[in-house]
């Protein structure tokens, strides 16, 4: 399982979400580029990198922050945040981007992701987030009346890399939230699924790991807070496979 530390910039500064609130930011007392930097010499492997700015189609052009960081570090940095052109796609790889992230736009517009996976094979990356089992779309600010593993089913005929799933439920902490519609989703895709919004301690790190098929996990606030060590995490990725049955 692969540890992708999550960068998220708003107005320039490394940021993160209260329950997905863009007014209600989390700011760090870091740049960027160093927060990159860091993960890079904590270990990581692989950075996902979002223009939250960009996602609300306003704002602060972050374009510069993201193509420092790909210019900074020596590993493959995933980029997304409002991409919904083949031109804004093409932008990010001709500036160094490994693979894009595409959101809403491969909901909305199945045209526009099968051309773009047409023209960029293994390079596109499509990132579902549901609230009790519906997809939400623009910023979790529109409820579908999609599943997210429907949906998934669907994506992956498209020629999609892989999906990112964005339990909100757990990244909300609510009292009933499980990992069970991720279990489901690597159980029944065959393509890469990694999660996101799930780990807040070292713990979830652990119980992912134990799922058949999970692909990767990506960590921000856990990892920005201290409450959890990259270094640990990455050690705990390493170990010995185990899985356990997750019903």
């Amino acid at each position: 399982m692969v540890i992708y530390p999550d960068i998220e910039i708003q107005n320039g500064r490394c940021v993160n979400l209260r329950r997905g609130h863009m007014q209600d930011p989390i700011v760090y007392d870091i740049s960027p580029v160093e927060a990159a930097r860091q993960h890079v010499s904590n270990g990581a492997q692989v950075l996902h990198v979002v223009d939250l700015d960009n996602v609300m189609r306003g704002g602060h052009d972050n374009h510069k922050a993201v193509i420092e960081i790909i210019q900074a570090v020596n590993v493959p940095v995933q980029v997304g945040g409002g991409i919904r052109t083949l031109e804004g796609a093409r932008f990010w790889f001709e500036h160094g981007a490994s693979r894009v992230v595409i959101g809403t736009a491969a909901i909305e517009d199945r045209h526009f992701l099968q051309e773009l996976c047409a023209q960029y094979p293994g390079q596109v990356v499509v990132s579902i987030d549901a609230r009790q089992n519906k997809v939400m779309c623009h910023g979790w600010t529109q409820e579908t009346i999609y599943t997210p593993l429907d949906v998934a089913k669907d994506l992956q005929k498209h020629g999609v890399a892989a999906i990112i799933y964005t339990d909100i439920d757990l990244d909300d902490d609510h009292l009933e939230a499980t990992f069970s519609i991720t279990t489901q989703m690597v159980d029944e895709l065959h393509i890469p699924v990694i999660s996101s919004g799930a780990v807040k301690t070292l713990d979830d790190i652990s119980t992912l790991r134990m799922l058949p098929n999970i692909a990767g996990v990506i960590v921000g606030r856990a990892l920005m807070s201290g409450a959890v060590s990259l270094k640990e995490a990455l050690e705990v990725c390493q170990q010995p496979d185990s899985h356990a049955e997750f019903l």
